[in-house]
Order: C-alpha cells, then sequence, then structure tokens
C-alpha cells in the first residue's frame, strides 16, 4: 500500500516536470512595426493659397516637420494603424485630422487652415513723401511712406488710392502690393490731390494711414509747341525756349500733329487719325479736356492733318477739306462753306489776318510741285492768286504780324520726281501785291552771312509772335532725315536751333 502511494507521488512528479520543460521550450514571438507614408499640403481656408512654415506632428509620435514654400509636407515612416495629424501655424486655428495608414501605401491630405479670430492689425504708416501739404510739385510724383514698429518676419502689404480736390472719382495707384513707394504720372496742373495709405499683414489686421495732400506746381507758361516723331508715334509738344519745360500732351497710338495755340492762348489745337482720317481736335495747354470739333476731314491731295489756321480772336478755325475750304466755330458748331478750290485743285494750307480781314490759302494738283498761293476775304468772297505755279515745291504761306506780307517756301532747284522730295527750299517773304520779294534763307551774304547750308532745306515758317523773327524747320533734303526747329532774323541771319527731331512749329 505504502509502495503504491510513493510510485503515484513519483509519476506525477514526472509529469509535472515535463510539462514545465514543455512550457519552457515553446518560441516567444512579437509582432513588427508596420509603415506607410503620409504626404500633405496646408491651405489658407479662405484664399486656397499654400501655407509654409506650418508645423506637422502626429500621434502616435514620429517626428516634427514644417511646411515648404508650397505648404507640403511629407512624412516617409508613419506608423500603420490609425494617426492623428496635428497641424499649427501663427494666426490660424490649430486642425486636427485622422488618417489611416496601411502598410507600404501613401496617403495624401490637404489641411485647411482657418485664420485666428484674434487678428493683430499693424501700425499705419507715417512720414510721407511729398511731405503732407507740400507745395508746388510736378506733374509725375513719387509717392512713398515709412512702415511703423514691424514686426519681424510679417509681410506687409499696401492699397494706396488717390484723388484730387473737387472730385469724386478715385485712381487706385497701388493694390496688395508689397511695396511702400508708387510712381503717379499725368496729373493736372495747380491742383490739389488727396492720397491715403492702407497697410495689411498676414495675419489679416487692417490700418490706414491719415490722409495727406500736396499741390502740384503752376503751370509753365510754354509758348513753343510742335509735332515729334519717336519710335514711330507722332504726339504734340510743348516747351519754353530752352527745353527745361519739356511736355508731351498727347500719347496716343495715333498720329497726333500740327498743333496751334489759340490766339487767347487758352486751348490748343491738333489734328489726330484717330477715326481714321485726320480730323481737328482741341484740348487744354496740359494735354486735358481732348475735344473732336470737325466731322469733315482734313484731307484732300498732300493735305494730310496740315491743312487749318485759327481765326485771329480764337473762336472759329478754318480748314481745307479736299476742294473745299471750311469755317467752324471752335466748339464745333456753325461749319460754314466759305470756298471751293479751281477746277482739279484741293485746298491744302492756310492762315487767316486780322488786318483786313482776309485769308492766304495754297491750293496743288495731283502733283505737289503743281502748286499756288491765293488770297481771299474772310466770308470767302474774291478768291485771287497771289503767287502762281512756279518750278518746285510751293508750301506754307502765312502772313506776317500786321499783315501786310506774305511768307511761303520754294524750293529754287525746280526739283520733281514724283515723291514730293525737295533739295533747296528756301523762305521768301513779300508785299501782298507781289512786290519787295526776299530770299530770306539766302541771308546776307550768302551761308556764309548766315544762310541755308547747302543740301538742306527751309520749311513750315511762321513769324514770330512779336514779328521780330522766324520760326522754321531746317532738314537734310536726304529722304526721311529728321528734321529740326530753327529760329532767325527776318534777313536770315543768327541762325539758332531750338528744338531737335521736331517739326510743324507755333510760337505765341
Amino acid at each position: 500500500m505504502l509502495l503504491s502511494v510513493a510510485r503515484s507521488r513519483a509519476i506525477w512528479l514526472w509529469l509535472m516536470l515535463c510539462c514545465v520543460l514543455f512550457v519552457s521550450c515553446e518560441e516567444n514571438t512579437v509582432d513588427p512595426t508596420r509603415y506607410g507614408r503620409l504626404e500633405g499640403q496646408v491651405l489658407d481656408a479662405r484664399t486656397n493659397l499654400p501655407l509654409a512654415n506650418a508645423s506637422v506632428a502626429t500621434t502616435p509620435a514620429t517626428s516634427s516637420y514644417v511646411t515648404d514654400a508650397q505648404g507640403r509636407f511629407s512624412i516617409d515612416q508613419a506608423p500603420e494603424g490609425k494617426l492623428a495629424v496635428t497641424v499649427k501655424r501663427a494666426d490660424y486655428r490649430q486642425e486636427v485630422l485622422n488618417v489611416t495608414i496601411a502598410e507600404a501605401q501613401t496617403v495624401t491630405v490637404a489641411v485647411l487652415l482657418e485664420k485666428s479670430s484674434a487678428v493683430t492689425a499693424p501700425a499705419a504708416p507715417n512720414r510721407p513723401t511729398p511731405t503732407d501739404k507740400a507745395i508746388n510739385q510736378p506733374t509725375t510724383v513719387q509717392l512713398a511712406w515709412h512702415p511703423v514698429n514691424p514686426v519681424r518676419g510679417d509681410t506687409l502689404r499696401y492699397d494706396v488710392i488717390l484723388y484730387e480736390s473737387n472730385s469724386t472719382d478715385r485712381r487706385q495707384i497701388l493694390t496688395n502690393s508689397k511695396d511702400s513707394t508708387a510712381t503717379v504720372s499725368g496729373l493736372k496742373y495747380n491742383t490739389t490731390y488727396y492720397w491715403q495709405v492702407t497697410v495689411r499683414n498676414t495675419s489679416g489686421g487692417t490700418a490706414r494711414a491719415d490722409i495727406w495732400s500736396f499741390q502740384t506746381r503752376v503751370q509753365p507758361d510754354n509758348r513753343f509747341l510742335f509735332a515729334r516723331t519717336e519710335n514711330g508715334n507722332t504726339d504734340v509738344y510743348s516747351s519754353d525756349e530752352t527745353g527745361a519745360n519739356l511736355l508731351r500732351l498727347t500719347t496716343s497710338a495715333f498720329i497726333e500733329t500740327a498743333p496751334q495755340l489759340s490766339p487767347n492762348r487758352d486751348r490748343v489745337a491738333f489734328t489726330s487719325n484717330a477715326t481714321g482720317q485726320f480730323q481737328i481736335y482741341t484740348m487744354n495747354r496740359d494735354g486735358s479736356d481732348i475735344r473732336q470739333v470737325t466731322l469733315q476731314p482734313i484731307d484732300g491731295y498732300f493735305n494730310q492733318g496740315v491743312g487749318y489756321r485759327w481765326s485771329p480772336d480764337g473762336a472759329q478755325l478754318i480748314y481745307s477739306s479736299y476742294n473745299k475750304l471750311y469755317r467752324i466755330n471752335r466748339d464745333g458748331t456753325g461749319l460754314t462753306l466759305l470756298a471751293t478750290a479751281p477746277a482739279d485743285r484741293h485746298f491744302r494750307e492756310c492762315d487767316w489776318t486780322a488786318l483786313g480781314n482776309k485769308i492766304v490759302v495754297q491750293t496743288v494738283g495731283v502733283s505737289i510741285y503743281d502748286a499756288e498761293i491765293y488770297l481771299l476775304n474772310a466770308d470767302g468772297s474774291n478768291l485771287a492768286q497771289l503767287v502762281g505755279n512756279l518750278p518746285g515745291r510751293l508750301d506754307s504761306p502765312s502772313f506776317s504780324i500786321d499783315g501786310r506780307r506774305l511768307m511761303y517756301t520754294r524750293d529754287l532747284d525746280g526739283f520733281d520726281n514724283g515723291t514730293g522730295r525737295q533739295l533747296n527750299a528756301h523762305v521768301f517773304t513779300q508785299n501782298l501785291d507781289g512786290t519787295g520779294l526776299v530770299d530770306v534763307s539766302s541771308g546776307p551774304g550768302g551761308t556764309a552771312g548766315g544762310g541755308k547750308p547747302i543740301g538742306y532745306n527751309d520749311v513750315v515758317p511762321r513769324y514770330a509772335p512779336d514779328g521780330s523773327k522766324i520760326i522754321f524747320v531746317q532738314v537734310n533734303n536726304v529722304t526721311q532725315s529728321v528734321p529740326d526747329i530753327y529760329i532767325m532774323e527776318l534777313d536770315g541771319r543768327s541762325r539758332v536751333r531750338l528744338f531737335q527731331n521736331a517739326t510743324l512749329p507755333d510760337w505765341k
């Protein structure tokens, strides 16, 4: 009996030992961590623009990431399973989104951040240029201002508006610009302008500067007008005698030419082909308030915009249109037919004198070398020939200040080649009855005494406002040469160049 019990205990102990040994010999394994890839872009929820320098963190933790200039980030070792992604950026609300990462797969997300409701406005700019209430400013002004205590790294944007006194029209100079300067051109003379700068920071805060003002200078009394061609574009300019106050009065892509200041000096007339044919326009002396006067074109044989003139009192204009000579009020009303040219001829250049109330006008045939000059009354009556058809070109008739003498140009070489070219055009003056002929361009003693240089033409002459000098164009007789404007004495002495690359002068 005792032996049987002892044997049972031994068997039990042996079985327990085997179980322990079996368990201790079993392999203990751990599952490996698996990874996928997370890519994303952080955008402004309102503008949909990318946000750089936003911080990105995950739970479970990986590393901290920062978005690039395009607002993008990537996490190459994103653990498999659920992943919480937290995105932060200054001045924006934090955003948390949950994504599921699968092994060896790429998950792409877009994170939209909304602006924080707590926005700090920037300080308003100060120290304007020109200084507030500055006077005597040019018509092209550089506006400038300074930020006040800007936050480091904060990008400021500016809006700038400008408006003139007694006007509700506002001119937007800058919009959402990083620049703290702006150039404004085309301002009016003797006018007060107001301007204001609005600043905006990256958090959306805004501030407005004070309203500043400046006044432009008084308009210079430019007594000279002319046409100039630059880069294939012909425009009207005004200047003083020195050229220091040169003003470009027209800027369109069309041809603006033949400027003339009204006798009362308030408006500038000129011609333009903006409608397809040359018409007369007027404008203020600063180039503003352009108004079309005519509807019948200033056109015809070799008359592309040159055949017109102010009346002596500045209330009307006369102009040639093909074979008709018209008078019209300066506002475009009262169109009146004055005269019809002889058969097969067109009217061209003209002038009007108060003395005797006479008009002088050139007529041409189908050839520019076929020209005559006529005198008639201001009402169109008594058309009478003054200068007959002479060899060479005959151009640009005009009256002396007292209306007693006639001035014109003629090519003494009598050149005729079908293109209108001249080789040796001189300025002539004579009495209205044909006596007292003077070759001004020869000058006393010829070229050595101050006359016209050989190889040049003297063209489109006019008397100075006081009648003491002649203003004219000197140009080389080679086709397409650049013309220059000169003045000279009544006898041709003392030639002085006033303006380069200029033609069709007017001096009042």
